[in-house]
């Protein structure tokens, strides 16, 4: 289906971690240090929070609080009524990379992702964990061995399903009443998972590789491939429903606008970080769909 993008902003360094909250569009720009939000039209924009070591993935507490990756010192930040940024928890001593994506429930438990390796640095692919971080911020590891776990979503009905960006899939897990995860199995494959390590034979073996993601009200994922210069609709196994080639690199996405049915996508050139640094070619794109928003984020 032939969509029209829209540009809700751009001359920004690289976008990350999209979210609809309060009737605006939220989202980390990792080279500018800051979370920004802005109206729907990109108008009012806003900077949030200002995050020196990187900020990335975004979620929000019961009570309001802004909760914020911050990458490369590994914490997990929150913003207190007065805006100041404290330790929600350090995450350092549980991660081999740069913590990155975030989903969070109802009950305020963060679910976060990491790198597992240098990326940025060439290093060969290492499988990484998905920690939990409850509400005090006691942080628990709750899966291993996964390939880049990346865009994160908790469905209505109790389901977290995870991007493994170079594994060809996306897992999911039954999330138990305390926050614990069982019955992991493949929610949706898109190839064979690759057998190479070293980053220049990975990539080739990589058919999509999901990224950013969001949920829909029919249970499809919106899925930004990383190498793919597209975002893909998912149904659960893996059949592409619907695709939008962006003519650009798509690296996160997700749905909000007032009816619930505008799918915002983060767009840049590339993800290496020497370019991004050097440039403000970091876009937000918008268009509509005809399913709205569902579970979390």
């Amino acid at each position: 289906m032939s969509r029209d993008l829209t540009t809700v902003l751009e001359g920004l360094a690289y976008l990350e971690c999209p979210r609809w909250h309060d009737g605006r569009i939220w989202f980390a720009d990792f080279y500018t240090y800051r979370v920004l939000s802005a109206a729907p039209d990109g108008s009012d924009l806003r900077t949030e929070a200002e995050v020196p070591q990187q900020p990335s993935g975004l979620g929000w507490l019961p009570d309001g609080r802004l909760l914020v990756i911050s990458m490369r010192d590994a914490r997990l930040l929150r913003r207190e009524p007065d805006g100041t940024l404290v330790t929600h928890a350090d995450l350092s001593g549980h991660v081999k990379g740069h913590p990155n994506d975030m989903v969070v429930d109802a009950h305020g438990r963060a679910y976060v992702g990491e790198f597992g390796f240098d990326l940025m640095g060439g290093q060969p692919l290492e499988t990484a964990v998905l920690l939990r971080v409850d509400p005090d911020g006691t942080v628990t590891t709750v899966a291993d061995d996964l390939w880049f776990p990346n865009g994160s979503v908790l469905t209505d009905d109790g389901v977290l399903l995870v991007c493994e960006t170079f594994a060809n899939r996306v897992t999911a897990f039954d999330v138990t009443g305390d926050g614990s995860l069982t019955n992991r199995r493949t929610w949706a494959t898109f190839g064979e998972q690759p057998t190479a390590r070293t980053q220049d034979a990975l990539f080739p073996q990589v058919t999509v590789a999901p990224d950013g993601c969001c949920l829909d009200a029919d249970g499809a994922l919106w899925i930004a491939d990383a190498i793919g210069n597209r975002a893909l609709r998912v149904h659960e196994g893996g059949a592409i429903a619907d695709e939008i080639p962006a003519g650009t690199g798509i690296f996160a996405c997700t749905l909000g606008g007032t009816d619930g049915d505008t799918l915002f996508l983060c767009a840049a050139p590339d993800f290496h970080e020497e370019a991004r640094k050097n440039a403000r070619e970091g876009k937000l794109l918008a268009t509509r769909v005809e399913s709205p928003r569902a579970g979390r984020p």
